[in-house]
């Protein structure tokens, strides 16, 4: 089997570096982590990218780059700026809606998005008491005295806040149910009456500003009811699976950063008179992060590879997730170990990446969420 990247990903790769390092100076990334955003310059320059001629998310035939290339991009993204960034979840946001909503009204977010470089809809699909329990969903939309209204609470919107519309997955309480409940989606202006939207106080992934959002028997129209494939929580359960490789390929990014900048600080320091990198326990440590690194990325490109030939499975996807998020944050931890007390101040990012890369034990389906999934499965495949 041929381990090398194809040509055209490695001018995808070259495409992203050049934008990157362009962009993503340390200094322009703390004052972005310090704002809770990016300049409307920075992320219109990304979706304008010209990869060989194609936009980002979608060629100019609206043929969608493979997941193999979509994969790529954040994880050079997340390595070059040492930072998560809004990009993994605009991709898995456009595919959700892209996925659940007619022709006519993905297309006035496409377009929307490779002219402004923001999404028109901030995705509001966890709530506080489900978690990862997806099935538990308590937000609804029902006809009351001829009305529709909804109601309930999401939390972790990104761009909750700011948006204009939010896109609400939402039990349809007037469909029937079958094996699960009715899911429906409704893209809803953020204007509307009865909306009301709390910031969340994370501790890391600064750039990313996060909102818990009330609706209390908010009126619907018809029209924000997404119309395209009903195809429910199976088919939402599998774009979580991709937004599960992108997160992974975010935190895998954020871990290589973290590594080049221990190996370099490994070069430069010196302590009783020679280098630290000579030093047993240092060469010891950063031999064990470039195991997991190279672990992690086999895991993240493996899942790709296979999603992308319609050959992915639930098993390869819960035990990336549970494994990739975790080793990226040991290797955080261990630079910010070589690092010694700078490593814990804000001077040096590698504090910054481990605080990024821990969020992704938890967003996406925790680790022992991936446990619960994982096992099951385990048990199928030695029966």
């Amino acid at each position: 089997m041929d381990f090398d990247l194809a040509p055209e990903y490695e001018k995808l790769i070259a495409t992203v570096r050049e934008f990157g390092e362009q962009h993503f100076t340390c200094e322009a990334v703390r004052q972005w982590q310090h704002d809770a955003g990016l300049p409307d310059e920075v992320v219109r320059d990304f979706v304008n990218l010209d990869f060989n001629g194609f936009g980002v998310i979608h060629r100019r035939d609206h043929v969608t780059y493979d997941t193999m290339a979509q994969t790529l991009v954040l994880e050079e993204l997340a390595r070059v700026s040492g930072a998560a960034l809004p990009f993994p979840n605009d991709f898995l946001n456009l595919q959700i809606m892209e996925e659940f909503a007619g022709s006519g009204q993905f297309e006035f977010v496409r377009t929307g998005y490779q002219t402004e470089g923001r999404l028109a809809f901030a995705l509001a699909i966890s709530e506080p008491e489900g978690g990862s329990d997806t099935m538990s969903m308590r937000t609804s939309a029902r006809t009351i005295d001829g009305r529709l209204v909804l109601n309930g609470t999401k939390t972790f919107v990104n761009n909750g806040e700011y948006a204009p519309y939010l896109l609400v997955a939402a039990i349809d309480r007037d469909a029937s149910t079958g094996k699960h409940p009715a899911l429906s989606f409704w893209l809803v202006p953020h204007d509307l009456p009865g909306i009301k939207v709390y910031p969340v106080q994370k501790i890391g992934q600064s750039i990313l500003p996060f909102s818990t959002v009330v609706f209390e028997n908010v009126r619907l129209d018809e029209p924000y009811r997404l119309h395209g494939k009903q195809a429910g929580f199976p088919q939402l359960f599998h774009l979580f699976e991709i937004g599960r490789l992108f997160s992974c390929a975010t935190a895998l990014g954020l871990a290589q950063a973290a590594m080049e900048d221990a190996v370099a600080y490994a070069r430069t320091r010196t302590a009783f008179g020679t280098q630290i990198a000579n030093f047993q326990q240092i060469e010891q440590m950063l031999t064990d992060m470039e195991v997991k690194l190279d672990n992690m990325r086999n895991s993240v490109c493996k899942n790709a590879w296979k999603l992308d030939r319609g050959c992915g499975d639930r098993l390869g996807v819960a035990l990336m997730k549970r494994y990739v998020p975790e080793a990226a944050t040991e290797v955080a931890s261990d630079a910010m170990q070589i690092f010694g007390g700078r490593g814990y101040t804000r001077n040096e990012r590698v504090s910054s990446i481990w605080q990024d890369c821990r969020g992704f034990q938890m967003a996406e389906g925790t680790d022992q969420i991936m446990v619960y999934v994982a096992a099951p499965l385990i048990m199928e495949k030695y029966a």
